[in-house]
C-alpha cells in the first residue's frame, strides 16, 4: 500500500491467515515495517494488516 494513503479512506481486499478472502473499509493511521494499521469503518475498532495479504486497494471516494 503506498504512503499516499495515510490518512485516507481505503477499501481493501485482503487474505486473512486461514485463507479466507475478506472486503473491508477503513482509515488508514500508518503503515511501518510490511503492517498497516487502521481505524474500521463498520465496527469503529482499530485494526493491523499485513501488507502482503493485500489482494486489492483503492480509494473511497467521498462526496463533499
Amino acid at each position: 500500500m503506498p504512503v499516499k494513503y495515510l490518512g485516507w479512506l481505503v477499501e481493501i481486499i485482503y487474505e486473512d491467515q486461514s485463507g479466507k478472502i475478506t472486503k473491508r473499509r477503513f482509515q488508514v493511521k500508518s503503515i511501518r515495517s510490511g503492517m498497516i494499521k487502521a481505524d474500521d469503518l463498520l465496527s469503529g475498532q482499530p485494526r493491523t494488516f499485513k501488507e502482503s495479504s493485500l489482494l486489492e486497494c483503492y480509494p473511497i471516494r467521498t462526496t463533499a
